[in-house]
Formats: structure tokens, sequence, C-alpha cells
């Protein structure tokens, strides 16, 4: 769901790859078309088609596309109430994200820890996620729109992530196979050869089972979902257009 945009941060980590937008989406049955940005004052939803493309609230106002919306007194307030929750909302996802980000710090300690990495590799690996995990928080922090983590800002996040970590780990397995072949024990030298090539496959399921220890603090945020999604019904544009700002299972 783009409408809570800071777990998806999560997705970039390629490695990891944790709870992102679609689990959300699953557990909250949430989804939306618009990306979405906090501004100061106002509340910016924007998406390529269709009509309305964009719509930006601001204490119960309304424009649509460029045209001002005239409002009855209750959809005022219910877009007014929408803006306040929606941002009294932000830092509770904030708070899952950097919540996201430690758990897969953890998981890739605690895989790393049970592939006898040698002591130069753990200590190289230990750093590595300590500046990318430092790095995602301040982009969690920092972000203000569901832009930052879509499309390719989010795959360049997490190729880069991943071109960080993987080869320190790869490396340090290619290294022991080499010296099992060495000495003679080629069933080992093979076994660690496959694990090395096939690292990011192989781990990958692992760390999606241990990331689901996010999933209650995602369902925590569901009922706020839901209640955003309350807040925006009967409200409409200049056209008679419901503003579909984001919608919870199938309405």
């Amino acid at each position: 769901m783009r409408l809570v945009p800071l777990i998806a941060v999560s997705a970039a980590w390629l490695l990891a790859a944790p709870l992102h937008a679609q689990q959300l989406a699953t557990r909250c049955h949430a989804s939306s078309s618009f990306d979405v940005t906090v501004q100061p004052d106002r509340l910016v939803f924007d998406r390529p088609s269709p009509a309305p493309r964009q719509l930006v609230l601001s204490h119960g106002s309304l424009v649509a596309d460029g045209a001002s919306v005239r409002l009855n007194a209750e959809d005022e307030d219910r877009l007014a109430l929408f803006e306040r929750e929606l941002r009294g909302l932000v830092p509770k996802v904030r708070a899952v994200g950097r919540r996201g980000v430690d758990l897969a710090v953890q998981a890739l300690h605690q895989e790393a820890a049970g592939m006898g990495l040698g002591a130069a590799s753990r200590s190289e690996l230990d750093q590595r996620l300590a500046a990318d995990a430092a790095e995602l928080r301040q982009r969690i922090d920092a972000s203000q729109s569901t832009r930052d983590w879509q499309g390719a800002a989010a795959q360049q996040l997490g190729n880069r992530i991943a071109a960080d970590l993987t080869p320190i780990v790869a490396g340090d397995l290619g290294q022991q196979a080499l010296q099992a072949a060495m000495s003679g024990d080629l069933d080992t030298a093979a076994r660690l050869r496959d694990q090395a090539a096939d690292l990011a496959t192989a781990l990958r399921p692992r760390l999606e089972r241990r990331m689901q220890a996010l999933a209650p603090a995602v369902d925590a945020l569901c009922p706020s979902i839901r209640r955003l999604a309350d807040l925006q019904q009967g409200v409409r544009d200049a056209a008679g257009r419901p503003l579909d700002l984001l919608s919870v299972d199938g309405r």
C-alpha cells in the first residue's frame, strides 16, 4: 500500500527482504493508486492516471487537478480529520520501518554466524551492516514521500546494499572452498562453492521467516488505515468522482 510508504524501505534491503508494501496490503487488505507527499501545510496525492491525477488536501480544503473543490461542512471536517490522522500515523510507520531495519541486521548477523566466516570477514560485514543500517534509518526519518521508496529508487538502494554485503560473504566462502580443495576435501569444497553461488537465493526464505516478527507491529497499524478509508468515504471531487485515496477490503 503506497499510503504507508516507509515500511517499503525494508523491501530495498535485498538480502534481508523484510516486510514490504505488498505484505502490508495483504495484512491490512489495503491498497492505493496514489503516491503521497507529506508537506508542512498540505498532503499531495499523485498518480499517472486516471483523473483526478492530483489531489491536494490542506486543513479541510481540496484541490483536484489544480481546481478548488467546493465542499460542504461535513466533508471539510472529514478531510481535515483525514489529514490530521494521517500525519499522526507517520511517526508510527517510521517506527515500524526502523524496527524492520533492526530485525534485518539481527537476522543477517545470525545467518552470518552460522557460516563459519573468518574474523576479518565478520568484522567487515559488521561494519558494512552498521553503515547501511544507519543510512536506512536516516532515510526513513527524512523521507516525506512514498516516491522515495518506489520503483527505481528502491531498486537502486537495494542493489547498492546487496553489492556491499554479498561479496564479503561469497568471498569468504570461496576462500574456504579453495582451502578445502587444497587439503583434498573435494566434497566440502563443492558444497561451499554451491553455497557461495546460491547465497541470495538460499538466504531469502530464511530471512523472510525471521522478518515475520515484524507482523504484529504492522497489524497494529491496520485500524488506523481503516479509519482513514472510512473518513474519505462519500467525499467527491468537482466532477463527482470519489477520491479513492485508499481502499480497504475492496471498498
